[in-house]
C-alpha cells in the first residue's frame, strides 16, 4: 500500500468514527440500535467498505459498538472499564504520573462534595459514614487502609450525584487507588499520622452532614494541603535516615 493510499484509509477511518461521534452526541443513535448494512453505511459516509470494516472493528476494541456475525452491529451501553483501562495505558506511559492525577482527583472532589451538600441523600450519608467507619478500621494497614481511604472519597463523588465527574473519577480509579496506597505507605511512621487521618476525614463528612458546601470544601482542600505537607515530612525523616547510615 503506497502512503497515499495509507493517508486516504486514514481520512476515510476518521470520517466513519466522526459520524458516529457525532451521532451518539446527537441522540440520533442510541445503545441497543442496529446500524445500517455495511453497504448502505459504505454508501452513505463515501468510504470502500474494507476500512469501514476497520473503522467498525475499532469502535468495537472501544466498546462502541457489538458486531454480531450475522446479523449486524449494534450500539453498545457505556462500559467504562474500557475507559479506565484506556486512560491507565495512556497515563501510565507518562513520568510522575501519580501527582498530576492527584491534582484531577482535588479538582473533581472539590466540586463533587459542594454538590454532595446540597444533593446527599440519607442512604449517602450512610454510606459515606460507612466508609469512614472502614477507614478508621484499617488505619494501620496501608494497603487495606489506601483502599478504604479511597472508597471514602469515592462514596463523597457518588453524593456529587454528577453523573460526568463520577465517571471520570471512576475512570481515573486504579491510579487513584494507586495513590491513597502509596502515600498511606509513605507516611505511615510520622508521628501523629493516624490521628491526623481520623480527624480530618471525620471533619470532611460532618461538614457535608451540615450541608455547608464553603466549609466542606474549604475542609477537603485543607486535607489535601495537610496531607502533602505529611508526605513532605516523610520524604525529609527517610532522607535523614539514609544520611545517618551513610556516616555510620
Amino acid at each position: 500500500m503506497t502512503l497515499s493510499e495509507r493517508a486516504i484509509d486514514l481520512l476515510g477511518t476518521e470520517k466513519v468514527v466522526a459520524y458516529f461521534r457525532e451521532q451518539l452526541l446527537s441522540g440520533a443513535l442510541k445503545a441497543g440500535d442496529r446500524l445500517m448494512s455495511e453497504r448502505e453505511l459504505s454508501l452513505a459516509l463515501g468510504v470502500s467498505r474494507p476500512v469501514l470494516r476497520e473503522a467498525l472493528r475499532s469502535l468495537a476494541m472501544l466498546g462502541v459498538l457489538d458486531i454480531r456475525h450475522g446479523k449486524g452491529a449494534y450500539v453498545k451501553p457505556a462500559n467504562l472499564a474500557v475507559l479506565s483501562d484506556f486512560l491507565t495505558f495512556c497515563l501510565a506511559q507518562q513520568p510522575d504520573i501519580l501527582d498530576d492525577v492527584m491534582q484531577a482527583r482535588i479538582a473533581i472532589e472539590c466540586q463533587a462534595i459542594r454538590l454532595a451538600c446540597e444533593r446527599a441523600g440519607d442512604s449517602d450519608l450512610t454510606r459515606i459514614s460507612g466508609r469512614l467507619a472502614h477507614l478508621m478500621e484499617t488505619i494501620d494497614d496501608p494497603e487495606r487502609g489506601g483502599d478504604a481511604d479511597f472508597a471514602f472519597h469515592l462514596a463523597i463523588v457518588e453524593a456529587g450525584r454528577s453523573p460526568v465527574l463520577l465517571q471520570l473519577y471512576q475512570a481515573l480509579a486504579e491510579l487513584l487507588k494507586r495513590s491513597h496506597v502509596e502515600r498511606r505507605e509513605q507516611t505511615v511512621a510520622i508521628p501523629g499520622i493516624r490521628d491526623y487521618l481520623v480527624d480530618a476525614h471525620r471533619e470532611v463528612f460532618l461538614s457535608i452532614v451540615a450541608r455547608d458546601p464553603n466549609a466542606a470544601e474549604a475542609r477537603l482542600r485543607e486535607h489535601f494541603a495537610i496531607g502533602d505537607e505529611f508526605r513532605r515530612k516523610s520524604y525529609i525523616a527517610a532522607y535523614a535516615k539514609a544520611a545517618s547510615q551513610e556516616e555510620d
